[in-house]
């Protein structure tokens, strides 16, 4: 059943806050993430095919587990996003968000009129009528589940005018395809793409928007919380999973 998210609550008590990308399709390794300390998972579906039964099935692990399920979707689908809602997603992040209009049409999916155009109904997210429609219309139009990911010149360009609109929790980078969009390759650590990452926090700070920062090194991890920024992604579970395995493989070669 709905409830006010255990995510931006941490945030508002100062607290920090840990996501993981999940590109590793598994209601386990959602289970997994949550024991391990994180507070939120991606589920994605940007960049892989998932059945609608799989997230289903990732959102009951994920509230069985007590961490905060997430999904990311590639486009702007209005029925998509309000199904999502309805079976217990607590936020969407709109990839290579590029337009205030953009981001208006998924939060008018995301809330219930006056403040949107959702449909609605009564099922599990009522907890199956025990929650009172007009009340469920309140909590729901007072929570912020549209979490755009700024990816390229254009959504740096409008970023300012995205974060003017009622409905946003929280404002994401994608330096890879930032960079790949600014014509650098593939190089997420490039001084121009670092600049980017900056003017997007600064943005978000002048809002009173949190920004989630996604650190590559060291060096970045301890600037983003010099500047007071509480919101970490920890990057995505397959290249961590991998190269964690590669590494217990090569340990284990070395002792022949």
């Amino acid at each position: 059943m709905i409830h006010e998210s255990l995510v931006f609550s941490r945030l508002k008590e100062g607290k920090d806050i840990y996501g993981m990308l999940n590109s590793v399709p598994s209601p386990l390794l959602c289970e997994m993430l949550a024991f391990a300390g994180y507070d939120f998972v991606m589920l994605d579906l940007e960049h892989l095919l998932r059945s609608e039964d799989d997230i289903m099935h990732c959102v009951r692990a994920c509230e069985a587990a007590g961490i905060s399920p997430w999904l990311r979707i590639p486009q702007v689908d209005e029925k998509l996003i309000g199904r999502a809602l309805d079976a217990g997603i607590e936020a969407i992040v709109l990839s290579r968000a590029e337009s205030a209009a953009q981001v208006r049409r998924a939060v008018d999916a995301a809330f219930f009129p006056p403040m949107g155009k959702r449909g609605i109904t009564g099922g599990r997210i009522t907890g199956f009528g025990r929650l009172a429609l007009p009340a469920y219309i309140d909590r729901a139009n007072s929570q912020t589940p549209i979490i755009p990911m700024i990816e390229s010149r254009a959504g740096i360009e409008a970023l300012g005018e995205i974060l003017q609109i009622k409905g946003i929790g929280m404002i994401m980078e994608g330096a890879l395809d930032l960079s790949l969009d600014l014509g650098l390759g593939p190089d997420p650590l490039n001084p121009h793409v670092w600049q980017a990452l900056q003017s997007m926090a600064d943005a978000c700070h002048e809002a009173q928007i949190p920004f989630c920062a996604n650190p590559r090194t060291p060096e970045q991890n301890a600037h983003w919380r010099a500047r007071g920024v509480r919101s970490f992604m920890a990057g995505e579970d397959r290249g961590l999973l991998h190269n964690a395995l590669k590494a217990r493989l090569h340990s284990l070669q070395q002792q022949n």
